[in-house]
């Protein structure tokens, strides 16, 4: 089977409000670096079609992806294709590409300025219908409110459990250079933070955030001309729940072990609690790192709580560049959690730098409660 490898990978650092920057210089940044780092070009020979992650709502634009183009490369009647989804898709995306041989290399950049909206919360409110939902103020906040109160009575998390989660990333934050919010935290900051969404407190969500990510993505035969040490893209899964939340069991995500399943049957993964060494999950809220562990398949079913307390976290290196706990935007969550899996498997990562590492799995999600779920495995 042909395989496709990830031979390049570029973060902007995160911050709450990059006031002083547009997006398009933001990824001015990203391009010059990934050139620098493989010397790509655009063209016959070099890359033919670009993948792109933005939201018309976040850029407060129709077709975000049109003041884009000249600075991903786009122009001169090059292909671009904008992915409105989280970003971790594109990575699904750009594989169809290449495995198909419609392309040899991909160029795959995200960006997202959280701080360009008066409030996270209103565009999300968007993704609701307009006759039922949405006038009744649902967004993902509430939706995940919803689904913490679910999940943490149904698998008796406590939130002594969920201060540990939220502690440990800022800890790892610390030593991330890319990560948002630094700050460290004792376990009763977070326990006696207000309460943003019962039972959800502020410590317990991610701060606004606005970055941007950038991959170069090749074939095997093309992927030695960028790089001496390809990381490979061995599984792949994704997955939608259902719309409504009332035809859900908000306490366990089905979506998530349907599309990790997936991704470990394309990579050929029988029992992942023995072969992953390094998780980046999604989690927005703090009761998602167990939630999302949980659908993984890395602990059993109602046992997130212990996984935290038994140090499940450092067993599988879970998020150790911070995670979203540390701050990443909405629709690049993903793409930075691919990111700094390639890092970890190069052996790149600094002064987070895990050790042994030689198989990743990245988790991300979009729409309320967890609706749709991506997981990617990523190998030495």
């Amino acid at each position: 089977m042909k395989r496709v490898a990830i031979c390049a990978a570029a973060q902007h650092e995160i911050k709450s409000n990059i006031w002083h920057k547009r997006f398009q210089d933001m990824l001015m940044d990203l391009l010059e670096d990934v050139q620098g780092q493989t010397g790509f070009t655009f063209g016959d020979n070099g890359v033919k079609n670009v993948l792109t992650c933005s939201d018309d709502f976040f850029d407060a634009r129709t077709i975000s992806d049109n003041a884009i183009n000249d600075v991903v490369g786009a122009g001169n009647y090059r292909g671009e294709q904008k992915m409105a989804q989280e970003g971790l898709n594109g990575i699904g995306y750009a594989m169809a590409c290449i495995l198909s041989g419609h392309d040899d290399v991909i160029y795959f950049a995200g960006h997202c300025k959280e701080s360009s909206s008066a409030s996270r919360n209103q565009i999300s409110n968007m993704a609701y219908d307009p006759f039922y939902c949405r006038c009744l103020g649902l967004d993902y906040l509430s939706a995940a409110g919803l689904q913490a109160r679910a999940y943490m009575e149904k698998a008796a998390v406590t939130e002594e459990q969920l201060a540990k989660v939220v502690v440990r990333a800022r800890q790892w934050a610390s030593r991330n250079e890319y990560a948002n919010e630094k700050t460290q935290l004792h376990p009763g900051d977070v326990m006696y933070s207000s309460v943003l969404c019962d039972p959800i407190r502020t410590l317990h969500a991610y701060p606004v955030s606005d970055g941007a990510v950038a991959l170069l993505l090749a074939s095997e035969e093309k992927a030695y001309e960028y790089t001496d040490q390809p990381i490979w893209i061995t599984g792949f899964g994704n997955c939608m729940d259902g719309y409504d939340l009332g035809t859900r069991d908000l306490a366990s995500s089905n979506a998530l072990k349907k599309a990790a399943n997936q991704a470990y049957k394309m990579a050929g993964i029988k029992q992942p609690k023995k072969s992953v060494n390094l998780v980046e999950v999604m989690d927005c809220y703090a009761y998602q790192q167990p939630m999302w562990i949980e659908g993984l398949g890395l602990c059993d079913e109602r046992e997130g709580g212990r996984f935290i307390d038994e140090y499940g976290p450092a067993k599988y290196n879970v998020n150790l560049s911070g995670g979203m706990l540390a701050g990443r935007p909405l629709m690049i969550g993903g793409l930075y959690g691919a990111a700094e899996a390639f890092l970890q498997l190069k052996g790149q990562a600094n002064e987070h730098q895990a050790s042994d590492v030689n198989c990743a799995v990245i988790q991300s999600t979009t729409g309320g409660a967890g609706q749709h779920q991506t997981v990617v495995v990523l190998e030495r």
